[in-house]
């Protein structure tokens, strides 16, 4: 079995997942649905494909503990891995990474959720289900971060699936499992090291969940994401994660820290092919934090729909804005031929916008019409031109 041409077949055919289980065919996710590509693989194929991937010095650990979490280069795309065993064998759940750097208007979201990384402490939670684009999200807010201010960043993934290169910022990231032991160790050590931003992959258990939380109250602001299909279930499981006598403590540690609250979940739009996030929007507002200070996680379905001046959006007046949007960003079929290679910037200094080429905003230069006309035929550059200029050249010769 190669692996990486088939993961380059199912890149190609649109898929942002690649399912691989031994005696069945590869299934790949496009537009949301699994469609089956191929034959069946054999156990013994994907058994060596595996522990390739895993790798030699990890192979242990995935024995032990029957699973694994890696990020890979495989056939030139970068992709997360889930290597598992199951009842057939050892299976693979591989994710398609972007290859350019996420941004808030890449990912066809509100630039108003830029707003959530302006304050310097606090929490901001981004959940939804698997494969909803959590990763992405928290991965655009904290370029938002690096584009605008000099602050030091540590990031705590397992795995590390966006590169992120420093602009303005100062950015570690370490991932859990090769760079720390766990996300608590993480946590304990990154309070030593000076963080202004703090990002948390994902809230797993309680005692992650408690130091997140003792960080965002100590001056950081951290970013994290949590699966719900909600606002208020996001909020409401951080606190359900911890005894009963200790809950009321938490409900109000978290009240505390709130910046706010993204649920999304991806959605088709057949009429520009691509998926973009349909997002429930929560701001740590005063009325909010009353509400989980007291508990009453009930009441945020009304916080949403009442808080439209605080920046909250429900779901459906979310979807109302996408399907009146026009300014979408269509990503390229080959983004890695078309995007020009620039030097990257060292940190601190600022990285200069993009040189307009003369004539026209967003043009490029102009070429003249050809002057000298060949058996009475007006050759046209293969570039685009100016169509007044070819009309008042066609008069001139009395054509």
């Amino acid at each position: 079995m190669d692996l990486p041409a088939l993961i380059v077949t199912a890149r190609d055919a649109g898929a942002s997942d690649l399912h691989l289980e031994a005696g069945l065919p590869p299934s790949a996710r496009i537009r949301g649905r699994l469609q089956p590509m191929g034959a069946p693989l054999a156990a013994r194929e994907l058994l060596e494909a595996a522990r390739d991937v895993v790798g030699e010095d990890r192979w242990p650990g995935f024995l032990e503990r029957r699973s694994a979490d890696v990020a890979r280069n495989l056939g030139g795309v970068r992709c997360r891995v889930n290597a598992l065993c199951t009842a057939r064998g050892v299976g693979l759940a591989i994710r398609f990474l972007p290859t350019t750097q996420a941004t808030l208007e890449r990912l066809n979201l509100r630039s108003d959720l830029a707003r959530l990384v302006e304050p310097h402490h606090g929490l901001v939670i981004v959940s939804g289900p698997t494969g909803s684009g959590k990763s992405s999200t928290l991965a655009a807010l904290v370029q938002e971060v690096n584009l605008r201010e000099a602050r030091h960043i540590v990031t705590l993934e397992s795995p590390i699936e966006y590169t992120l290169t420093p602009r303005q910022s100062f950015i570690r990231q370490r991932e859990v499992g090769r760079d720390t032991p766990s996300f608590e160790q993480g946590l304990y050590d990154a309070m030593r090291e000076d963080p202004d931003v703090l990002v948390v992959g994902e809230l797993r258990d309680a005692e992650t969940m408690r130091l997140t939380l003792s960080a965002a109250e100590t001056g950081h602001l951290v970013l994290t994401t949590v699966h719900s299909s909600s606002t208020g279930e996001a909020l409401q499981r951080i606190v359900g994660a911890f005894p009963a006598e200790i809950q009321a403590g938490i409900a109000t540690q978290l009240a505390d820290c709130l910046v706010g609250v993204v649920c999304q979940r991806l959605r088709f739009f057949p009429e520009r092919n691509l998926r973009a996030p349909e997002c429930e929007i929560l701001m740590g507002s005063q009325p909010v934090k009353a509400m989980v200070r007291q508990g009453q996680f009930f009441k945020i379905p009304t916080a949403l729909e009442t808080g439209a001046a605080d920046g909250c959006w429900t779901f459906t007046r979310y979807r109302e804005w996408l399907e009146r949007r026009t300014d979408w960003y269509l990503p390229s079929p080959e983004p890695a031929a078309r995007e020009p290679v620039a030097r990257e910037p060292e940190h601190g200094e600022r990285a200069e916008p993009p040189r307009t080429p003369a004539g026209a905003p967003g043009r490029a230069p102009r070429r003249p019409v050809t002057t000298e006309p060949r058996d009475g035929v007006l050759e046209i550059p293969s570039s685009d031109e100016d169509l007044a200029r070819i009309l008042d050249e066609l008069e001139r010769r009395g054509e």
